[in-house]
């Protein structure tokens, strides 16, 4: 049995999902960006910023208390600001974060998987992401069905096409 369930993402999420998108950029052990860094940061704050316009849209995961504990969450983004996993104009981007302390105990799946199930009651056909290889999160996705379609340095930019 889990110990979380996870519903919608709301407007009133949006500090949340920022905190969220600081964890996910404070994956590893030593990263250390703080929140004011992050948001300062235009090619990250834009994940973020202004949640949730009318295309927004993404799923939070609470505990038995209620208290949110990770979030997964699509954005369109464009060609003139482009995110890290941009692909297309009409393929959102995911962003997924977990609180430290929940991290490995399936939350990180069960979001994706959510996500997706509302990707797909959208007509969504393809969700893109951006993953550093040594994320453990990009072992996740390649067993969840994403592909590298752009490989950089550190980095891959992973597709997943959602079947109706």
């Amino acid at each position: 049995m889990l110990d979380f369930t996870i519903r919608p993402a709301r407007p009133g999420d949006a500090e949340f999902l920022a905190d969220m998108l600081v964890a996910a950029v404070n994956w590893a052990p030593d990263s250390d960006r703080s929140r004011e860094a992050t948001m300062a940061d235009p090619a990250l704050a834009h994940y973020v910023a202004g949640w949730q316009r009318p295309d927004d849209f993404g799923v939070v995961a609470v505990d038995c208390e209620g208290a949110a504990v990770g979030a997964a969450w699509l954005r369109y983004l464009t060609a003139a600001d482009p995110g890290y996993g941009y692909v297309a104009d009409d393929v959102p981007e995911l962003s997924i974060g977990v609180v430290e302390s929940w991290r490995g105990r399936s939350v990180g799946r069960a979001l994706l998987r959510a996500a997706w199930a509302a990707a797909r009651d959208r007509g969504v056909r393809a969700v893109s992401l951006s993953v550093e290889r040594a994320n453990f999160a990009a072992r996740l996705y390649a067993a969840e069905g994403f592909r590298t379609v752009e490989s950089f340095r550190d980095s891959d930019t992973m597709v997943a096409e959602i079947s109706p």
